[in-house]
Formats: structure tokens, C-alpha cells, sequence
């Protein structure tokens, strides 16, 4: 994989200028469209892919770049492609239009179908994630400077732990997946979050495990893959248990668990 020509602090830095451009509307009225697919769209979605994209291309104009707010390339040609940019310019636009704080900004460089990088910044939290293959992953807030993050036990060694869900869309099978830690004798808390803080909350150590039933698509968890994956966590599929891979034909994720 060759991806060292890769600043990481240039990439931090136009995640955060994304999430200031980002809180200007959040601290005012803003309208939201629906798209074709039902989802939400606001300004805020729109300024942010423009801020990431013109940044990204003045910066490494080789690279190409999937992003979930610009027409997507065909499959016959990105099937070629050995490296390129995976982002969301708002990942929880939901929560960011309930103005809970729970959104991301979400930017990874994907090698080989491997996320090799990621940054994930939470504006309204104050709080950036970011990560890269041979670095390690770190996170940065209010308060404290750059921490490192570091694998914690896995959650089946542990009696008492955290299971993180979506706030917006909690599944059946994901309450049966804790219903089923409740009958192996484990004391379980459910925690509720929005947007990839989710797998973030797992590369911290906050939360033990994220089962994620429900859809997904590869721009949704790319950059918060790369944190959880860098911090010693694995992404893999529910099916088959492999690793959740990216770049595929179709950009929907399988249902998989973070642990």
C-alpha cells in the first residue's frame, strides 16, 4: 500500500474547516430538501463536500474520490481504481437537522479496499477522531491534546459491558443481539448514538461493541473504520465474519459488528 505521501494534519485541517463552515448554518435556519432516495439534504452537506472536494483535488488531484453528495462514478471504472478518497460531508444530517450535536464530518483514503486513513470530526462535540495505517489512531477534544487510542478486551471477555446503537435507526436484530449477551449472564448497558461516533465510541473504549443491522452505505463508516481499526478494533461482516472490504460494486455495507 503506498499511501505515505499522504499528509495526515492536511487532511485534519480540511475536516475542520468543513465543520466550521458546517456550524455557521448549524447556529442558524436552515432549509432541508429530501433526495430521491428520502434522505435529508441541507446547505450545510452541500458546503461541506465543496470545502472537502476543492481541498482533496488542489492537494492530490491524482486521487479520485467517492463522495455520498456528488454523482458516483461507474463501477467499471472505479473497479480500477487502487486508491481513492471516501467521504461524507455530513454523516448524521437526521441529527444535525435535530441539532444534537451527534454529526460528523467523515474523510478516509481507501487502499486496496482498505480504509489506510480516516479522520472523523464532531463540530457541534468538539471532538476529532483520526487515524492511519502505521500511526495509530488518536482522538482530540476540548480537553485534552492528542490521545492515543489502544485496545481494550474484547466484549466477550467481559461481564459487565457497553452495546452502541443507532438513535436513528435501532433494528430487531440488534436488540436481539443484546438480548442474547443478557442470556450468556452479561450485564449489558445500551448506549444510543448518532452518525460513526458509534464506531468511534469503540475504538475509545467507551462502548464494547456496535452490532449494526441495519443499512449502511461504505461512505457512512470508511473514515470511522480506520480509527476503530487503527486503535486494535476489528469491522467485520455479521455473515461470514471477514473484514468489512469497500469499493464494491454496490456501495451499500453488509450488516457487520465493530468489537
Amino acid at each position: 500500500m503506498t499511501y505515505q505521501h499522504i499528509q495526515l494534519q492536511e487532511i485534519i485541517a480540511i475536516a475542520l474547516e468543513a465543520g466550521e463552515a458546517i456550524m455557521e448554518i448549524y447556529a442558524r435556519d436552515f432549509a432541508v430538501e429530501v433526495k430521491g432516495d428520502q434522505s435529508p439534504l441541507t446547505e450545510a452537506d452541500t458546503r461541506s463536500n465543496e470545502i472537502i472536494l476543492s481541498r482533496l483535488q488542489a492537494l492530490y488531484p491524482s486521487i479520485p474520490y467517492i463522495s455520498e453528495e456528488t454523482k458516483q462514478t461507474p463501477y467499471t471504472i472505479r473497479q480500477h481504481w487502487a486508491q481513492y478518497w471516501l467521504i461524507d460531508p455530513i454523516d448524521g444530517t437526521k441529527e444535525f437537522i435535530k441539532k444534537n450535536g451527534e454529526f460528523t464530518v467523515n474523510i478516509a483514503l481507501v487502499d486496496a479496499g482498505v480504509p489506510v486513513l480516516g479522520v472523523v470530526y464532531a463540530p457541534a462535540l468538539n471532538l476529532l477522531y483520526y487515524a492511519a495505517l502505521g500511526v495509530g489512531a488518536f482522538l482530540r477534544s476540548a480537553q485534552q491534546s492528542d490521545l492515543r487510542l489502544s485496545p481494550s478486551p474484547h466484549y466477550s471477555q467481559k461481564e459487565q459491558l457497553v452495546v452502541v446503537g443507532s438513535r436513528s435507526h435501532l433494528s430487531d436484530e440488534t436488540l436481539a443481539f443484546v438480548e442474547q449477551l443478557k442470556a450468556a449472564a452479561k450485564q449489558v448497558e445500551f448506549a444510543n448514538m448518532g452518525s460513526s461516533l458509534k464506531l468511534c465510541l469503540v475504538a475509545e473504549g467507551k462502548a464494547d461493541v456496535y452490532p449494526r443491522f441495519g443499512p449502511t452505505m461504505e461512505w457512512d463508516t470508511a473514515a470511522a473504520h480506520a480509527v476503530a481499526l487503527y486503535a486494535g478494533r476489528q469491522v467485520l461482516q455479521a455473515e461470514n465474519g471477514q473484514p468489512l472490504r469497500y469499493n464494491k460494486e454496490n456501495l451499500l455495507n453488509p450488516y457487520f459488528i465493530v468489537e
